[in-house]
Formats: structure tokens, C-alpha cells, sequence
């Protein structure tokens, strides 16, 4: 991706990004990093702790905001890049397709998904990493389950704003319903 003025990390200031959240859908990308095995299948899933500003921590899927005039294949490798760190290696087809579409609403209940700041759109994929993973930014470890454990209720309710519904969603796309 060539970076332009348009697509900079902080195009709209603070004051800006809540004007336009509380008047209009935000456009994201997911991504539910994941191991596979020699013949594809999926053995392991990498799921993110982080804190919150009130201080409470919760594990997420990597995840960000699409920028004006990128791909939505390039929004994918930048989060995936920073949440994971420059060496995880990601395998995004070139024409990625989501497993599923996220719609994250202001008030609880209109969907499992829930973001108190916001109504976004989130395209998630399903994307297979091979190597080193850190966890970088916000994103203070990275700690990769089984299919078994991702889908234990106790890692469901870990999950804010029903990521792990999402988690469970991406299970199930790969022939892994708990």
C-alpha cells in the first residue's frame, strides 16, 4: 500500500472521528488470526488481551477502521501488521472474501455485536498466520487456543462487545462448531 496524506493513521481528529461516529456507519475490518496444519486445517486461534481506558482488560480479534481510499485487503494486513508485529505472515488471498459481516450498534440488543461509541460495519476474516506473532500497540499479549478452548463459554464472556460470538462464527466457517 502507498501511503498518501488521505490514508495516515489520524486523518480525522478526535472531535472529527465522534462527530461522524454519532451520524454515520464506520467501516471495519476483523481479522480472527489463525494456525493450520499441513492440510489446512485450523489448530489454533489467536485471540488478543487488551486493556480499556476504564482499566478493564478483555481479548478481542485483531481489528480496525478501513481508511479512505485503501483496499480493504491493505486495511487488513496494517491491522494485522500492527497488532501482530511485522514478521507474523499473514496469507491473504488477493480478492479476500469475509466469512461474515459484523454490525456493531450504539444500543445493546439490535445484534450480538456492541460498540457504545459508535454504529460500525465489520467485514471479518478468517486469516492464517506462519510466523512470529508479538502483540504490539494496544494489544498487550497474544495467547493462541485450540478450536476446544476458543470456544469455552469462560474465553466467550473474556470477549467485549460479542466477539466471541464472532469467534464462535469463525469456528463454525471452518468446520469447528463447539
Amino acid at each position: 500500500m502507498t501511503e498518501t496524506a488521505d490514508t495516515q493513521p489520524g486523518w480525522f481528529s478526535t472531535r472529527e472521528l465522534e462527530s461522524i461516529r454519532g451520524r454515520m456507519p464506520v467501516l471495519y475490518v476483523q481479522a480472527v488470526p489463525v494456525r493450520v496444519d499441513e492440510s489446512g486445517s485450523v489448530t489454533h486461534i489467536g485471540l488478543l488481551m487488551r486493556a480499556a481506558p476504564d482499566g478493564t482488560f478483555s481479548r478481542s480479534v485483531v481489528s480496525g477502521r478501513v481508511l479512505y481510499h485503501e483496499r480493504v485487503r491493505d486495511a487488513l494486513l496494517r491491522h494485522l501488521e500492527k497488532d501482530l508485529g511485522p514478521v507474523a505472515l499473514p496469507r491473504i488471498p488477493s480478492s479476500p472474501q469475509p466469512f461474515t459481516i459484523a454490525e456493531y450498534f450504539p444500543t445493546p440488543g439490535v445484534t450480538p455485536f456492541h460498540d457504545p461509541r459508535q454504529h460500525a460495519v465489520a467485514m471479518a476474516y478468517i486469516v492464517p498466520v506462519s510466523g512470529d506473532c508479538l502483540p504490539r500497540q494496544d494489544a498487550l499479549d497474544l495467547v493462541w487456543l485450540t478450536p476446544e478452548e476458543a470456544a469455552n463459554p469462560m474465553v466467550h464472556e473474556e470477549m467485549a462487545g460479542g466477539q466471541g460470538v464472532l469467534v464462535r462464527q469463525a469456528l463454525a466457517h471452518v468446520g469447528q462448531a463447539p
